[in-house]
């Protein structure tokens, strides 16, 4: 028997399940396929020590593959305790060989020790989502960042901490602005965290959206993604904002824009995806009708003051899979998947053909850190234009969809100033 890689997963008998449901997810990422026939015919990663801190779904899965395929030494940790599918970690490690260290429901201690797990094999380059790899390494393991060649960030609250920490000159190493990309961005969060979030949703509770008052707590791509497809189930949304320019684009696509002191009065299902920490306090939820369901899309399970709930609630129990009810003065309020990413925690995420353009981005990255390495200023990156628009070329191609080239004289006219009217 081939000896097994290092890891930490539930149970191996699951890897079967696994490797059809990553078989599956691969049938709908054609662009990843197309280039992983190149990574795997030209070994760009060849000698690459990679560590990645990504959701573990059968998405990611081939991603690992791929990669591993290109030649890179691959580990993976989950990036959120309750994303893991159990079944794709056990394939990975027995079915493919790629060390991975998750487990669905795992505690912060187990998250952490596994994120420690990955940064043992002393990486070159890292993937992150929500940049707890790339922080560890800053926080805690600096001797490692001069092995370090860069790093990619997949989500918006990543990106976020990453530039802080450049402003404040605490970046030490490269990073490449996964999120940034249009092809992730504008896909991946959009429709993906738009339909993966009601799924998550429905499947958590079995409730009836046609008629519900829906309220969406901001409204960047996620927000809008959710609002579009919510409407679209016949509810009735409600959007929150801060940011006066996007408000006003929510009032302008034919959504009610209030504050959340207004909102909480009417909500039936909040859902938070805003990347910030307290858009629902504790106040928010004592002024909430009875009954009302309160989730989170965002990354991190702060989006939800839910620290304060479980202090001031006279009782709580787990009345479904991953709704949790509490009694606040007199009244119960549904909080989904433990604040936690909702889409993930009772679903399955996104769709594997959103992933492709994201997970495709993420290869590329690893490639560019490659080729560039040594040449590199310490500093946030963001993806080259050409590589967003090859990445839209190959997907529309994968779809069969064909569409016009601009001509030499109108590539002029776009490029000159003396013709007019």
């Amino acid at each position: 028997m081939t000896k097994l890689v290092a890891h930490d997963v539930k149970d191996l008998s699951l890897s079967g399940l696994g490797k059809n449901r990553i078989e599956w997810a691969g049938n709908q990422m054609p662009v990843l396929k197309i280039l992983g026939e190149r990574f795997a015919k030209d070994k760009p990663l060849k000698g690459l020590k990679l560590a990645a801190c990504l959701h573990v779904t059968a998405e990611t899965a081939n991603l690992m593959i791929m990669l591993k395929n290109g030649g890179a030494d691959v580990c993976l940790a989950a990036s959120n305790p309750l994303s893991t599918q159990d079944d794709v970690a056990a394939s990975l490690v027995k079915d493919y060989g790629i060390s991975t260290y998750a487990i669905k429901g795992e505690d912060t201690k187990t998250y952490y020790k596994h994120l420690n797990a990955v940064l043992d094999t002393h990486p070159n380059v890292t993937m992150d989502d929500g940049a707890d790899l790339v922080s560890l390494l800053h926080k805690e393991r600096k001797a490692q960042l001069k092995e370090m060649i860069g790093s990619s960030e997949e989500t918006t609250t990543g990106v976020i901490r990453l530039k802080a920490m450049e402003k404040d000159g605490a970046l030490k190493i490269p990073v490449y602005a996964v999120n940034d990309s249009d092809t992730k961005h504008m896909f991946d969060n959009r429709y993906g965290t738009g339909q993966s979030t009601l799924d998550g949703i429905m499947r958590a509770t079995n409730m009836l959206l046609a008629g519900k008052t829906i309220v969406v707590c901001g409204y960047g791509w996620c927000g809008r993604g959710l609002a579009s497809r919510a409407r679209g189930m016949g509810a009735q949304v409600v959007v929150t904002e801060v940011d006066s320019i996007k408000a006003l684009e929510a009032v302008m696509d034919g959504y009610r824009v209030m504050r959340m002191n207004e909102a909480v009065k009417t909500g039936d299902i909040f859902v938070t995806v805003t990347g910030d920490k307290g858009v629902i306090t504790l106040d928010h939820m004592k002024a909430m009708k009875d009954g009302v369901v309160v989730s989170n899309s965002g990354h991190f399970d702060v989006e939800i003051e839910m620290a304060a709930l479980e202090k001031s609630a006279k009782a709580k129990r787990r009345i479904r899979p991953f709704v949790d009810e509490y009694i606040l003065k007199g009244k119960k309020i549904f909080v989904l998947g433990e604040g936690r990413l909702i889409n993930l925690a009772a679903a399955e995420g996104h769709p594997a053909e959103v992933m492709d353009m994201s997970f495709a981005n993420q290869a590329l990255a690893a490639e560019f850190f490659v080729k560039n390495k040594g040449k590199l200023d310490v500093k946030v990156y963001h993806i080259d234009r050409d590589m967003d628009l090859e990445i839209a070329r190959l997907k529309l191609v994968a779809m069969g969809v064909k569409i016009d080239t601009l001509t030499k004289d109108q590539k002029h006219y776009l490029t000159s100033w003396q013709e007019g009217t």
